[in-house]
């Protein structure tokens, strides 16, 4: 290998030893600003297949510090071999590693056609990529760039217009304004031949960033001169229910009585109690003796109870499926309405081609069954009231908050108070946690709405309108909160029309692709012209 070889892979593989710093649970969001720029140096005047590789390590080694997780659940939960465990996680992250590959490469190659404008093409190109992989093999946005962002307010309000890509396409921007930026002093200082000064990219960036942050300033600003908005008080029950005792009968009792005694903690003051996903352990209505007694705690303290149990169906031929459910009861202890989730799991709660290709494979999670997806967005109306207000509810379960037009449709459908519900238990200690909370926060400030959040062993919390979290509970804590959330009043930007930001970036991608092809084919026909007929 020679020593630029060595130089080239050194910059991308330090580019994927940073990125996983960027999230929770390392939380060093600044660092985002800066990470990519030393692939952005790596790929410098190297082919695009080259660069692929390039960036291809680069995406390995992010991916793998970031979905470091997966083993935890596939082994202590899925009881799959560790040594097996290991190489399914690598072969995800040499998947999600191609998406970064593929961004490299594509700019490498308009930086040989358009150098002027690649850099500005840049962050377009990573949104696109990043919509791809949000849709492509049932989607998997896991951590995508702009969550880094969580916690700075002020950076993420555009997410309202834009989604979280809008805040993915300002770090790249911010990124290879800085890359080149470096190069040209690089090349000032070892007196090579030299380069313009790159005005287009820095110029943008920072024009970028002062529009973003003086936006999220005014949107903070209003956001705290709206105190007088109708809001509801939330009671969150996080039971710390072991993940192997949660399917056990032997703990049946001592699981009832602690949702018992958390309830009555949780439901003083509130107009609404939640629970986790799949709270009960045991099927919901088919199991009458305990369902009175769950329907008996919400009679008792007057407030209606939200919590997740899964339910049975059976087709028209009598083959019975299951469904991922959340139910909500009256404060009298009747259903008001149910929701079936729409979003599953691969491979957690279902296995894709199971009965023709994939027959081989069971789940990788421990569970009780597969199950089939809910059809539509459900939106809970009569039955709660808060003072004078009457919210909508909605809610959504575990894996479907990290999908942004998902959540959309939701409140787009009515619904003026957001619920997640989620068991990250077969997380185990690992930072994914606190990735899937840091999620939620971006899914507050697209659509202006606030979310409560109730988690089996953490993070449970609320989270207000401007994606600010107003109280949290940790991992593997047993506790019930109580806390007082605005309801929605407004229909944000990208509530009414979705991922047009994201789309759009996909249209110019192309567009200035297809132009970089045209401008490389017509300036070989004019410097190589075929000769005339004699």
């Amino acid at each position: 290998m020679t020593a630029a070889s060595a130089r080239q892979f050194s910059l991308a593989g330090l580019a994927g030893l940073l990125s996983p710093l960027c999230f929770p649970d390392f939380n060093f969001g600044w660092l985002a600003w800066t990470a990519l720029v030393p692939l952005h140096l790596a790929i410098v005047d190297t082919t695009p297949r080259r660069a692929l590789w390039l960036g291809w390590l680069a995406g390995f080694l992010a991916f793998t510090g970031i979905m470091s997780w997966v083993v935890t659940a596939m082994h202590q939960y899925g009881r799959m071999p560790l040594l097996v465990s290991y190489p399914v996680m690598w072969l995800l992250a040499a998947y999600l590693g191609l998406y970064v590959g593929l961004y490299a490469s594509a700019f490498a190659w308009l930086a040989r056609r358009m150098p002027a404008e690649a850099s500005l093409i840049a962050p377009c190109l990573w949104v696109s990529l990043e919509l791809v992989r949000a849709h492509a093999l049932s989607g998997l946005p896991w951590m995508l760039l702009g969550y880094s962002q969580y916690q700075w307010l002020p950076i993420i309000q555009i997410a309202d217009i834009t989604s979280v890509y809008g805040v993915s396409f300002l770090i790249v921007l911010v990124n290879v304004a800085l890359a080149d930026l470096i190069l040209w002093g690089w090349h000032r200082a070892h007196h090579r031949p030299a380069l313009g000064f790159p005005r287009l990219a820095p110029a943008a960036a920072l024009a970028a960033l002062l529009v973003s942050l003086a936006y999220g300033q005014a949107a903070l600003s209003d956001a705290r001169r709206s105190n007088s908005q109708p809001a509801m008080t939330v009671g969150l029950v996080q039971p710390n229910i072991d993940q192997a005792q949660k399917w056990d009968q032997a703990y049946r009792r001592a699981t009832l009585d602690r949702y018992a005694v958390l309830t009555a903690t949780a439901a003083r003051g509130a107009h609404l109690v939640i629970w986790p996903e799949a709270a009960t352990p045991f099927f919901f209505e088919e199991e009458p003796l305990y369902r009175v007694e769950v329907a008996a705690l919400a009679h008792r303290h007057g407030v209606p109870l939200l919590f997740g149990s899964p339910a049975l169906r059976r087709h028209p031929n009598g083959r019975p499926y299951l469904l991922n459910s959340a139910y909500l009861l009256s404060p009298n202890g009747q259903i008001i309405s149910r929701y079936d989730k729409r979003h599953l799991v691969p491979f957690g709660e279902y296995i894709p081609l199971h009965s023709s290709v994939l027959f081989f494979l069971d789940k990788l999670v421990e569970g009780i069954g597969d199950f089939e997806a809910g059809t539509t967005p459900t939106v809970f109306g009569p039955g709660v009231t808060a003072g004078d207000a009457r919210p909508n509810i909605s809610v959504v379960i575990c894996y479907e908050v990290i999908f942004p037009d998902l959540v959309r449709e939701f409140v787009a459908e009515g619904a003026t108070l957001m619920a997640t519900i989620t068991n990250d238990a077969w997380f185990g200690a690992s930072s994914a946690p606190h990735q899937h909370f840091a999620m939620v926060v971006f899914r507050a400030v697209e659509n202006r709405i606030a979310f409560a959040r109730a988690a089996n062993t953490g993070v449970s919390g609320l989270i207000d309108p401007s994606g600010r979290i107003l109280l949290s509970i940790p991992i593997f804590t047993e506790q019930a909160v109580t806390g007082r959330l605005p309801l929605r009043q407004t229909l944000t930007f990208y509530t009414r029309y979705g991922d047009v930001f994201a789309y759009a970036c996909v249209i110019i991608t192309a567009f200035l692709g297809i132009a970089a092809d045209w401008r490389t084919s017509h300036a070989r026909r004019i410097a190589h012209p075929r000769k005339g007929n004699r």
